[in-house]
């Protein structure tokens, strides 16, 4: 197999690293394709056809042993270490993200945070990091070898934010906010809208 997975591919390592770190935390040691099919509504069948396509991680009728599959999926989703990430937007969505768990479990950390509101800068949030102004975000964006922007940001601004990170050397935005962004086709935009995807969820489900 290429060592470029494909987008599908990829989309469903992600979401059965996130069945596999759920369960760990949850006390269990081994999981079988099915208990994995049941979390994530994906045929068995071919989630032992992904993973079968790296190598042998299970037995038949003895699942797979989750600390070792972990391992495994990080390693070919290339996320073993740590990444620095930068968060622009300390207003109620953007302290939920860094206060949340989940990114440090994945070995993401959210290394600054950035908003341009006077009082709100200077302040650290439940993460532990301190807001930062929005004109140091070129600066520290270098300083900590950040590799991720995380847009926390109203549309009307996401354009703005998305030229600094992008003119930072940033090569991958997270966007939380509607806006389409316009960026140089070696940056990657990942866009994560709720609503659209409960739109998506309701019209595959509902009769």
């Amino acid at each position: 197999m290429s060592d470029r997975l494909t987008v599908g591919v990829a989309a469903r390592l992600s979401r059965y690293l996130q069945v596999l770190t759920q369960s760990k935390k949850m006390g269990k040691e081994r999981i079988s394709s099915q208990e994995i099919s049941d979390y994530t509504n994906i045929n068995a069948t071919q989630i032992r056809r992904d993973l079968s396509a790296f190598g042998k991680f299970g037995k038949r009728g003895v699942g797979y042993g989750i600390d070792s599959l972990l391992a495994e999926i990080r390693g070919i989703l290339r996320t073993q270490g740590q990444h620095n990430v930068a968060l622009v937007g300390a207003g109620r969505l953007g302290q939920a993200i860094a206060g949340s768990p989940i990114f440090a479990e994945h070995g993401i950390n959210i290394a600054a945070v950035f908003d341009n509101d006077p009082a709100k800068v200077g302040r650290s949030l439940d993460g532990g990091v301190e807001i930062s102004d929005f004109t140091r975000l070129s600066t520290l964006v270098r300083e900590k070898n950040i590799i991720v922007g995380v847009l926390a940001v109203p549309a009307t601004n996401a354009q703005v934010v998305a030229n600094e990170l992008v003119g930072s050397g940033v090569k991958i935005l997270f966007n939380y906010s509607e806006a389409l962004l316009d960026v140089p086709s070696d940056v990657a935009v990942h866009t994560s809208n709720p609503a659209v995807e409960l739109l998506h969820a309701l019209y595959f489900h509902l009769a």
